[in-house]
C-alpha cells in the first residue's frame, strides 16, 4: 500500500469530495471532510519521510512508462510542500467547525466541504504530479474550487473579489497553457524530466523563448506577486474565515513551488538564469513587492486586508531569495515559505476567533478586543512578532538566511530594504494591538460570551509550532536544505 500513497493522496480527497455533497447533515460531513484531511496529512508525513530515508518517489500510473504514461514525482521538495497543504488542510478542517457553522448558510456547508477537498486535490496534484499538462489540470481544479469557496464570504464584496480572482487566474492559467503547448509543439512531450533533458537542444527556439515568458507572466500571477497582484486582497478579505487562512497558508506557496519547478527544473538554471537572466526582473519586482505592499498594509482598516498585503510583502522576500541565485538565497526562499505558512495561518485563525464577539474585521470594531478576548490577543502578539522577524520566532531563522544570502552576494543596501520592511511590518501590527489592548470595549463586545470551541486551541498550536521552530530549526532548515539541493 504504501508503494501507492503518492496517488491516494490526491485520489483521496478527489473522490471524497462529491460525496460530502451527498451527505445531508452538517457535523457529519465536516467529520468526512475532517477525516480525510488527517488521512492525506498521515500520507503525506509518511512519503515525507520516506523521502528523507530512501531518496525520491516515482510512481507510473496505468503502469505506463514515462514519459508516454503520466508519473508522479515525490522529491525532497515536493514532499516537503505536500507536508505543509496537508497539515494546514487538516488544521484548518478541525479548528473551524464551528465558524464555518456560522460564516456559511446551512444548505451551502456540504457544498463548501466540497469545494475545499476540490481545493485540496488540486494543491496536492499540482505538487505531485511529473505531467506538465497535469500541473494545469490541478491548477484548475484548485483554482475553480478557490473562487467558489471566495465567494460563499457573508459580504456581498466576496462575490466581487471571487470574479476578480477568476478573471485574474483565468488570464493566468491560460498563459501557462500556452507555454506548456508551445513547449509541446517543439518537444513532442509533456513529462517534465523529458523536457528537461530536450529543451537545452532547442533553447534556441524563439517559440521556447515565447514558452518561457508566457510561464513567467502565468506563475507571477498565480503567485500574486507585484504588479499582477490586485486580486489577492480581496481575496483573503472577503472569503470565510476558513478559507482565508488555507489560501493564505498554501495557494501561494504552491504557486511558489510552480516557479521553482519550472525555472529550476523544466527550463533549467542555465537558461532562465543566465541565458534569459529573469534574476534582472525578479530582483526589481520582489523590491517593489516588499516596500508597496507593506506600506499599503499600514493604511488598511481593516486587519484581514492588512494581513493579506502583508502576505504580498512576504512573497516578494521568498522571491527575492531566488533572485540572488545563491544556495543559501534558494534555502532562505523555502524556508520562509514554510515558516510563513504557519505565521500568516496563525494570525487569520486569531482573526477568526475575534469575529465570533466582533461585527467585522475593521479596526475600531476590535476595540479592547484583546481586553475581553486575553488569549486571542496575545496569539495575534505573538503571530505579528514572527511576522516582524523577531529573534525566537520562525519568521527570524527565514529572515536571517536571507540578510546571509544578501550579504554573501555583497548587497548591503538590500539589508537596509528588509530592516525597513521589518519596521514597517511593526508599525502596521502595532496599529492592531493598540486598538486590541489600548482602546475601551464597547457594552456589546464586553457582553458577548459566544464560545469559540476548537479554534483557539489550534490557533495556539500553530503559534507554538512557530515559536518551536523559531528556537529548534533544525527540522524546516535541513527540509529546506534538502530541497534546495534538488533543484541545484
Amino acid at each position: 500500500m504504501t508503494h501507492h500513497l503518492a496517488i491516494l493522496q490526491v485520489v483521496l480527497p478527489l473522490i471524497a469530495a462529491p460525496i460530502c455533497s451527498l451527505i445531508n447533515h452538517s457535523k457529519a460531513c465536516w467529520l468526512f471532510a475532517t477525516t480525510v484531511a488527517w488521512l492525506v496529512f498521515a500520507m503525506s508525513l509518511s512519503l515525507f519521510l520516506e523521502v528523507q530515508t530512501g531518496g525520491s518517489i516515482r510512481y507510473e500510473i496505468g503502469g505506463w512508462q514515462p514519459p508516454w504514461g503520466i508519473e508522479y514525482h515525490i522529491d525532497a521538495l515536493a514532499a516537503f510542500v505536500l507536508l505543509l497543504v496537508s497539515a494546514m488542510a487538516a488544521i484548518t478542517l478541525s479548528a473551524f467547525q464551528r465558524s464555518i457553522a456560522i460564516e456559511i448558510p446551512k444548505h451551502k456547508q456540504g457544498l463548501f466541504y466540497t469545494a475545499f477537498l476540490l481545493c485540496l486535490t488540486g494543491l496536492l496534484g499540482i505538487v505531485a504530479t511529473a505531467d506538465a499538462f497535469n500541473i494545469f489540470v490541478f491548477l484548475e481544479i484548485s483554482s475553480l474550487s478557490a473562487y467558489a469557496l471566495i465567494a460563499l464570504g457573508r459580504d456581498r464584496r466576496a462575490l466581487t473579489a471571487s470574479f476578480e480572482y477568476l478573471i485574474m487566474g483565468t488570464i493566468g492559467a491560460t498563459f501557462i497553457l500556452i507555454g506548456i503547448g508551445l513547449l509541446y509543439m517543439q518537444t513532442g512531450t509533456l513529462n517534465i524530466a523529458d523536457l528537461q533533458a530536450r529543451i537545452p537542444e532547442i533553447s534556441h527556439l524563439h517559440s521556447v523563448h515565447a514558452a518561457f515568458a508566457f510561464f513567467t507572466i502565468g506563475i507571477f500571477l498565480k503567485l500574486a506577486l507585484f504588479p499582477l497582484h490586485h486580486w489577492l486582497p480581496g481575496a483573503y478579505a472577503y472569503a470565510p474565515s476558513a478559507v482565508s487562512t488555507f489560501l493564505a497558508a498554501t495557494a501561494t506557496k504552491v504557486a511558489l513551488y510552480l516557479l521553482y519547478r519550472v525555472f529550476y527544473t523544466v527550463f533549467g538554471f542555465e537558461f532562465s538564469f543566465e541565458v534569459l537572466q529573469l534574476h534582472y526582473i525578479l530582483m526589481p519586482l520582489s523590491i517593489l513587492a516588499i516596500v508597496i505592499s507593506s506600506l499599503n498594509a499600514i493604511f488598511q482598516q481593516d486587519v484581514k486586508k492588512m494581513l493579506a498585503y502583508s502576505s504580498l510583502g512576504q512573497i516578494g522576500y521568498m522571491t527575492l531569495g531566488i533572485s540572488l541565485l545563491s544556495d543559501v538565497g534558494l534555502i532562505a526562499s523555502i524556508l520562509h515559505l514554510f515558516n510563513h505558512a504557519f505565521i500568516k495561518g496563525a494570525l487569520f485563525m486569531t482573526m477568526a476567533c475575534f469575529l465570533f464577539r466582533t461585527p467585522s474585521m475593521r479596526l475600531d470594531d476590535l476595540n479592547g478586543a484583546g481586553r475581553t478576548m486575553p488569549w486571542v490577543g496575545m496569539a495575534f502578539v505573538l503571530g505579528g512578532l514572527g511576522l516582524i522577524g523577531i529573534p525566537l520566532t520562525s519568521g527570524f531563522i527565514s529572515k536571517w538566511f536571507l540578510v546571509s544570502a544578501v550579504i554573501e552576494q555583497g548587497h548591503w543596501w538590500l539589508v537596509a530594504i528588509i530592516v525597513f520592511s521589518s519596521l514597517l511590518a511593526l508599525i502596521y501590527v502595532w496599529r492592531v494591538v493598540e486598538h486590541l489592548f489600548f482602546r475601551e470595549p464597547s457594552a456589546a463586545l464586553v457582553a458577548n460570551k459566544q464560545p469559540i470551541g476548537a479554534l483557539l486551541p489550534f490557533t495556539w498550536i500553530v503559534l507554538l509550532s512557530t515559536l518551536y521552530f523559531g528556537i529548534n530549526s533544525d527540522f524546516p532548515v535541513q527540509a529546506a536544505k534538502a530541497a534546495a539541493k534538488v533543484l541545484q
